[in-house]
Parts: C-alpha cells; sequence; structure tokens
C-alpha cells in the first residue's frame, strides 16, 4: 500500500482537501509537536510552525524528537523530520499575534501558554482558531475533551481566558481542548499520556475542519 493509501479510505474524496489547506500552529512542544505529526503523516503538508525555544534534557518526557536535539532549535530540528513545513523562529506574545498577518491560513492551531496571547489570538483568529488549554498536572487521557470556549471547564487556566475574554467584550464562540480532571499537583508536571492526547485532539479537529465537518 502506498504512505496514505489508509487514510484515503477513511476519508475518500475529502483527502483530496488535505493537499490545498493551509495551516499555521503555534507552538511545537508537548501539544503541538503530536499535532503536527498527525497532520504530516495524514497528509497535510502546507503548515506553518512557530516556535522561539530550544529542546532540553526537561522536554524529553513529552515532546516528538526531543531526546534526538538537545539544544537545538526546535523549529529547525523539526524541520528536519517535516521537510515540507515552513518554520517560524519566534516568540509568539501578544504583540506578534496582533503584528502578525494571520489572513491567507485556513486554520489556526493554538498550543502556546502565553495567557494574553491566547486572548489576542482569540479576538483576532476565533472564527478559523482551535485552542489548547493546560494539558499539564493530569494523568487522565480520557477526561480530555472539546467544546466552545464557554462550555468548557475543570480548568484553572482556561476559566481565566473566559474571565478575560469577558471583560474584553468578547462573545464570540471558538472550539478549545480541555481536560475537566482536577489538578494532581500544584507544580507545572506532566505526563506524556495526557499533552500527546490534547495534541492529537486538536489534529482530529482540525480534520473535521477541513472536511467541514461540525
Amino acid at each position: 500500500m502506498g504512505k496514505y493509501d489508509r487514510i484515503e479510505l477513511l476519508l475518500g474524496d475529502d483527502f483530496k482537501k488535505l493537499e490545498d489547506v493551509k495551516i499555521i500552529l503555534l507552538g511545537v512542544g508537548g501539544v503541538g509537536s503530536f499535532c503536527l505529526d498527525c497532520l504530516y503523516r495524514s497528509g497535510v503538508k502546507n503548515i506553518t510552525i512557530v516556535d522561539f525555544d530550544s529542546y532540553d534534557d526537561s522536554n524529553q518526557n513529552r515532546q516528538m524528537w526531543s531526546e534526538l536535539h538537545e539544544g537545538e532549535l526546535k523549529v529547525e530540528a523539526l524541520k528536519k523530520h517535516y521537510p515540507e513545513v515552513e518554520i517560524i523562529n519566534k516568540r509568539v506574545d501578544e504583540q506578534w499575534i496582533w503584528d502578525f498577518d494571520f489572513e491567507s491560513y485556513d486554520l489556526v492551531l493554538d498550543a502556546i501558554d502565553d495567557r494574553n496571547a491566547k486572548l489576542a489570538l482569540a479576538q483576532k483568529c476565533y472564527k478559523k482558531l482551535i485552542s489548547s488549554f493546560g494539558g499539564a498536572k493530569r494523568m487522565d487521557p480520557t477526561q480530555v475533551k472539546v467544546d466552545d470556549i464557554w462550555k468548557s471547564y475543570g480548568d484553572k487556566f482556561g476559566s481565566k481566558i473566559r474571565y478575560e475574554l469577558k471583560k474584553r467584550g468578547f462573545k464570540k464562540k471558538y472550539k478549545v481542548i480541555f481536560s475537566s480532571e482536577e489538578a494532581n499537583i500544584k507544580e507545572k508536571g506532566s505526563f506524556m499520556g495526557v499533552t500527546a492526547t490534547f495534541g492529537l485532539t486538536m489534529c482530529g479537529e482540525a480534520m473535521k475542519k477541513i472536511r467541514g465537518k461540525k
């Protein structure tokens, strides 16, 4: 069988849509790296990844390919594994969001941690945004869920995002990925079973949007 025969069997004519879609993925850490891998192996190639960080020891419990590239910039290392992606080595902060032109992208995937950047992204790109809340501090991947921003729950970070959006008068809807599991610890410990589930769920939601499914 060919490289994409099995996914083509599932998608049928929708597989052709993967060739045309243009995606930007912000953050390629514990969530974003698995989302990238899933999209790329499914046949999506027109992907731009944005991150500023380098790999170190602490990444190796949850980030794709990190053990092979310690000390290297993440975006440059990932391009070695996904050669067709475009890379931007920049810190995604609030000002970068407001300055960057997202017009040409069909989907904006948010796997960053910066709260103010997430708020700006929601305001600017909600029509084509899929956003991930925090995957740290949790152990149960079966409690990862998807809903619109106003129906999300069980996540203090998500609660702060909703509060700040309300303060800004934002009332639109967009999809978020969150966990209903209570945090196990206060520190930012992480389990790949959960963070990877966030990333793979983000890929799944992107595939739905590409296919025009709700």
